[in-house]
């Protein structure tokens, strides 16, 4: 009988916990001895899809009672010794005004069997949330957990040892050093010439949406090279990959002019739905987020190079917390399930009461419908947070909430208290941009001009905008004024703060071609792109690429 029969009609006979208990421990005897690829994979993959089953079984009676969930996620979090219960924990601790730095984007913890193995009673909130992920991927895609079949285009200058999605390194065709070159650009370009040697590809990675853009453009300008790379077997030397990285890089690339000339031929057609085109095995493209500043680029992907693949988001993160997972991997809007053991929630209905008015609500009194102000207990010590985010109920799973999350408080444009959030400044942006002929909006950042300090003038204080476009080299005086008027139309505040002099008229400005990536490149590390600039340094770098 074959292996992969053999193993299959051995795991079929033996029930739940038990069946993942006897897999861990298999597994971790074939890790040790030395055995093929193939054969290890299966066997992991089945230790995990084992476990992930056990983990969703977990989940679905967890959402039966989420108020004793969060009592008991509560209890975990507070010293001992403390006074029991929510209303308790809430008199004792004021709401605190924001929560330490999570946008960062966390890499998973190495891929540990004993932990598997732990997972079939208990699973801290990052390994539930990663097999939970996992058992919704097999679910809707069968066949994305392949041997080598997942790219991971994303940069982890600090963690190299797992960068992916998945503490499955089998799973991946690229490799994990990739992701630790210095330079974000390098990374990426390595990375993409690993995924495009690979056929095959069922999953198509991106720890943010702005990597995978920034990549796919790198491909758009190229393309070029990286088949001649393709057909040799070669890696370029490039800034930001160090000779002796380069060469281990090389050690693993085959020379495929077969692959290459393919590589030629879809990107000589045009890039209008290249990802599908260059792998036509791919099912799905998984990001590690679309809130925020990042739906631009998801939107982007879905109307040209990823057209007709759908583009899956995991987790809903918040603060580095991971409060929630998306079950349904093929709907095109993400919902995720606030998963009740994971973090302890409360929330403040919108729009806000005065502040001594405010009282929270628990995750079991929500409303369907209504948007709420989170605020979060996710570490011993840092209690009742302001998390900065706005999210809105969707429905529910059993008694969990389902959200979509609305907004990020911090991101809003505010210089007389008028607070124009992130996601309608979009809107107002993209509606003027349409009044511009033939011009598509790549790009936009927007800075406050307290932030300019006497380079700003003397004036009243006023936006600033940079924006990347595509279709058009200069703008019009008039065309200049236009985004303006749309933010008086769509904003009453901002019309009479203009209208009384309060507020300076909007200055825009065009940037080259790139400037976008190099403002990420100069980031330092990999996260959610910011519509409002907060940093003069980084400031600096975006004003170098205006060209109008």
């Amino acid at each position: 009988m074959a292996p992969a029969a053999l193993s299959g009609t051995v795991l079929s006979a033996i029930p739940g916990p038990v069946l993942a208990a006897v897999v861990a421990l298999l597994v971790a005897v074939f890790v040790v001895l030395p055995s093929a690829p193939p054969l290890r994979h299966r066997l992991l993959r089945a230790a995990l899809l084992r476990a992930s089953g056990w983990q969703r079984r977990r989940l679905e009676l967890q959402s039966i009672d989420v108020q004793h969930g969060q009592e008991r996620r509560l209890r975990r979090l507070l010293p001992p010794g403390a006074a029991p219960g929510s209303d308790a924990f809430r008199e004792r601790h004021p709401l605190s005004t924001c929560c330490s730095d999570g946008e960062r984007a966390e890499p998973l913890p190495p891929l540990s069997l004993w932990a598997v193995l732990r997972s079939c009673w208990r699973a801290e909130p990052p390994l539930q949330g990663v097999l939970l992920y996992l058992h919704a991927l097999h679910r809707a895609f069968p066949q994305a957990l392949t041997l080598r079949g997942t790219a991971l285009l994303g940069w982890a200058p600090t963690a190299p040892r797992t960068p992916g999605f998945c503490p499955l390194p089998t799973l991946y065709c690229t490799p994990p050093e990739a992701a630790a070159l210095p330079l974000r650009s390098a990374a990426l370009r390595v990375q993409l010439l690993f995924a495009l040697q690979t056929r095959a590809l069922r999953v198509l990675e991106a720890r943010l949406p702005n990597e995978l853009h920034d990549a796919l453009v790198a491909l758009r300008d190229g393309w070029a090279e990286l088949a001649q790379d393709l057909a040799l077997g070669t890696l370029s030397p490039q800034p930001g990959l160090p000779e002796e990285m380069r060469g281990r890089l090389q050690a693993l690339l085959v020379p495929d002019s077969t692959r290459a000339a393919e590589l030629r031929a879809e990107c000589e057609r045009g890039f209008e739905g290249i990802v599908r085109r260059l792998w036509p095995q791919l099912q799905v493209v998984v990001v590690g987020t679309v809130r925020g500043g990042e739906r631009l680029y998801c939107d982007a992907l879905s109307r040209a190079a990823c057209e007709g693949l759908p583009l899956y988001c995991p987790w809903y993160r918040v603060a580095g917390a991971l409060l929630g997972v998306n079950l349904w991997p093929k709907e095109p809007m993400p919902r995720f399930v606030l998963c009740p053991e994971w973090a302890f929630c409360e929330f403040l209905p919108c729009p806000a009461e005065e502040e001594e008015k405010q009282c929270t609500v628990l995750l079991g009194e929500l409303w369907e419908g209504s948007e709420y102000t989170l605020i979060l207990t996710a570490r011993p010590g840092e209690y009742r947070c302001r998390a900065g985010e706005v999210l809105q109920v969707a429905g529910f799973h059993k008694q969990c909430p389902v959200v979509e999350p609305v907004r990020r408080e911090s991101q809003a444009l505010s210089v007389r208290g008028e607070n124009i959030p992130e996601e309608q400044f979009c809107r107002s942006l993209c509606r003027a941009v349409g009044m511009w002929p033939g011009a598509r909006l790549m790009d936009y950042i927007c800075v406050e001009s307290t932030l300019l300090g006497a380079s700003s003038g003397a004036g009243a204080p006023h936006y600033e905008v940079f924006v990347e476009l595509r279709g058009l080299r200069d703008l019009l005086e008039g065309q200049r004024h236009k985004l303006d008027h749309c933010l008086q139309e769509d904003f009453p505040i901002y019309k009479s703060f203009r209208f009384k002099g309060s507020i300076g008229p909007l200055r825009l400005h065009l940037v080259g071609a790139g400037a976008f990536a190099r403002l990420r490149e100069a980031m330092g590390c990999p996260v959610p792109m910011p519509r409002v600039l907060r940093e003069e340094r980084l400031l600096a770098v975006i004003q170098g690429t205006v060209i109008s």
